[in-house]
């Protein structure tokens, strides 16, 4: 495999900017957690206190919009070239469009001139303590108005609070509601554990999980009960895991447990009792009596996956099974013969270049060796069998053959 120089991508100063920004981004480690209600309370709040249909907190990586929070839409993400709060990262400041359809930035926009029809659009980024901005809290009409200085002061109070609860998470040891190690904190001791685990030679697995249908609980009873509902299963599956175990909460109603010295026929011993146990859980609240289901996905350390990040992607794909295959059930990551070299857990900006270099898809590259990466994509679809993939931040160009594709990534072998 030879790697060329690319001479088509962004200037250097642009590519390292925008490097840090996604380094930046990757810092939060919030990119496709699950919705949460500290976020959601924003957007709730933005979308009555301003009389609008539409409310986003979004963040954006290298190929697109991802909404984080979001009320009025039935999508979580757009391409990053369709979206709007792109030209508010590139220049750090609010953007207010009265009429997106008579804006002759937005006018042609398949959001303008095709569902949701947007009009009106107001949108702040959400800016870190280093000045990196890594998304937005927008707010969108699909008829035109006006908006007063005032409301763009009482937005900037809303991103206020949204990067404050970034921070915060930055910060947290446990998880402020079940009291669970916070997403950060198991992330930095799941890594030290995986390090005497590689180092020891002996069994890890891990055990991702989360609650089936849970946005039914919060409909139909309220957040408070939805609460109620984490908390006690939070506390019911630390009674039955070791004091040696690791137990967190990665986000709204995703769970996480990595058993040392474990093998993976015993972390799918563990994942049936967990699933059993919560299948038999009843939550009481107030009048009610709340019953729910879980889905597994159990992963083990083998020669493909050797550190923390890789080791939690293929518990997470095997949950993904579990969900797709009806819920309430375990599925157990069993590495495909193509992924078996090692490789790296990166976060950067990638173009996917077919059709003689006439054809452009952006994406983002989430691991890489000199043998393959994998890829984070809008939609697989349109990805082509062979391509040539320019990392723009390394400045460099590989010819690369699809081996695995899902609905949004794929994986690659460079050729």
């Amino acid at each position: 495999m030879s790697l060329t120089a690319v001479s088509h991508v962004q200037e250097p100063d642009l590519r390292e900017v925008e490097a840090e920004r996604l380094e930046a981004l990757d810092r939060y480690d919030v990119i496709g957690t699950p919705r949460e209600e500290a976020f959601d309370r924003i957007t709730r709040l933005a979308q009555k206190f301003f009389d609008v249909p539409v409310a986003i907190v979004s963040f954006i990586d290298a190929h697109r919009q991802w909404y984080k929070s979001y009320e009025g839409l039935d999508i979580d993400e757009v391409p990053r070239r369709d979206s709007f709060c792109k030209n508010v990262i590139a220049s750090g400041q609010a953007l207010i469009v009265p009429d997106a359809s008579k804006d002759p930035r937005f006018a042609d926009s398949p959001l303008v001139q095709g569902a949701p029809h947007i009009r009106f659009y107001a949108s702040i980024p959400l800016t870190t303590r280093d000045q990196h901005h890594i998304g937005a809290l927008c707010i969108i009409d699909m008829k035109p108005r006006n908006f007063p200085a005032a409301q763009i002061e009482i937005m900037n109070d809303l991103v206020q609070m949204v990067m404050d609860e970034l921070e915060l998470r930055l910060c947290a040891d446990h998880d402020a509601l079940t009291g669970l190690l916070s997403r950060r904190a198991f992330k930095e001791q799941a890594e030290r554990t995986t390090a005497l685990a590689l180092r020891h030679h002996y069994c890890l697995t891990a055990i991702t999980f989360d609650l089936d249908h849970f946005k039914t609980v919060n409909d139909t009873y309220g957040h408070a009960a939805g609460d109620r509902v984490l908390t006690d299963t939070a506390r019911l599956c630390s009674e039955m895991v070791r004091t040696s175990d690791l137990i967190g909460r990665l986000g709204g109603e995703e769970f996480v447990v990595l058993l040392p010295n474990t093998p993976q026929e015993g972390g799918q011993e563990v994942a049936e009792k967990l699933r059993v146990a919560i299948a038999h859980q009843v939550v009481d609240f107030q009048d009610q009596r709340i019953r729910l289901t879980a889905s597994f996905g159990v992963a083990s350390l083998d020669a493909s996956t050797r550190d923390t990040a890789s080791l939690l992607e293929s518990a997470d794909e095997a949950l993904y099974e579990s969900k797709a295959g009806g819920r309430n059930r375990i599925s157990v990551w069993r590495t495909p013969s193509s992924l078996l070299k090692s490789r790296r857990r990166v976060f950067k900006g990638g173009m996917i270049v077919f059709n003689g270099g006439t054809s452009v898809m952006d994406c983002t590259v989430r691991s890489l060796s000199d043998e393959g990466a994998g890829l984070d994509v809008s939609s697989s679809v349109g990805v082509p069998n062979t391509f040539r993939l320019a990392i723009r931040s390394d400045g460099l160009e590989m010819r690369a053959q699809v081996i695995e594709r899902t609905p949004k990534h794929v994986e690659v072998a460079f050729v």
